[in-house]
């Protein structure tokens, strides 16, 4: 007998899930029949143009414990103990190191670093007593080869492989995986934002830029959120027990 390749009901919480990555991952997961609830740091009204596509929509700052705990209550209370954790939210900057200051640092590392670890610890409970649980954190093909103006990033998905590590033997024996995705550039608005930040420094057209950006892998062209989307709805099927602690690299035959 096959088995299926997703139990219905599973209850999916994706954080950066109102744009982007997270938004195309919260979208597969609940074609999936998935029940998603998604968050994001800006007022709930803000979000209105979600509300018809049936995701549990919350305020969510990551970088605040309160504000973890207070949404992942809010998600068991309106859908159950979470099954599925996806930590997409993520920013970046622009800065030299010798330039970079501490509030952008601070920025980088906790939404991308501490934020994961706070979803992490408190949705990982739950998991664990229910003997089932899927996690999986957005990083970057950065997290293993750096880019000169990207310290924070870089140094936010390196930690973010090592929380990953750390979490799949915790959950290994009791039901749990936790698994990376680490993409190269990904056409997306925070994407697009950085082209024309570098389009603004280099002199280039925006196209110019882009098409640059394209030309730095084998493929030549910029990986689509979809794709990404896909794998994650895998590593969070029934079919995925075995896969844990590792980083999947969609990099287009390239290591940025």
């Amino acid at each position: 007998m096959t088995k299926e390749l997703w139990h219905q009901e599973r209850v999916a919480i994706v954080t950066g899930g109102t744009a982007g990555i997270g938004l195309e991952i919260a979208r597969t997961l609940s074609a999936r029949g998935a029940k998603v609830a998604i968050g994001g740091r800006r007022n709930v009204e803000e979000y209105d143009s979600l509300s018809h596509e049936g995701f549990l929509i919350g305020q969510l700052n990551v970088c605040d414990s309160d504000s973890v705990r207070g949404f992942v209550d809010r998600v068991t209370a309106h859908y159950g103990e979470p099954d599925i954790l996806v930590n997409a939210a993520g920013v970046s900057v622009h800065h030299e190191v010798c330039d970079h200051s501490d509030e952008d640092w601070d920025l980088v590392i906790d939404t991308n670093l501490n934020g994961p670890f706070k979803m992490i610890r408190a949705c990982l409970p739950s998991m664990l007593a229910g003997g089932w649980g899927r996690i999986v954190n957005i990083a970057s093909t950065a997290a293993n080869t750096a880019v000169a103006t990207h310290g924070a990033y870089c140094a936010s998905k390196a930690g973010l492989l090592g929380l990953t590590r750390a979490v799949a033997l915790e959950g290994a024996g009791r039901g749990v995986t936790c698994t990376s995705v680490s993409p190269t550039w990904v056409e997306t608005e925070m994407l697009r934002n950085s082209i024309a930040l570098m389009a603004d420094r280099s002199g280039l057209s925006l196209e110019a830029q882009k098409a640059e950006i394209a030309a730095s892998n084998p493929q030549n062209r910029l990986v689509q959120s979809e794709e990404i989307a896909e794998l994650v709805s895998f590593l969070c099927s029934d079919l995925s027990p075995a896969l844990t602690m590792e980083d999947v690299q969609v990099n287009a035959g390239a290591h940025w």
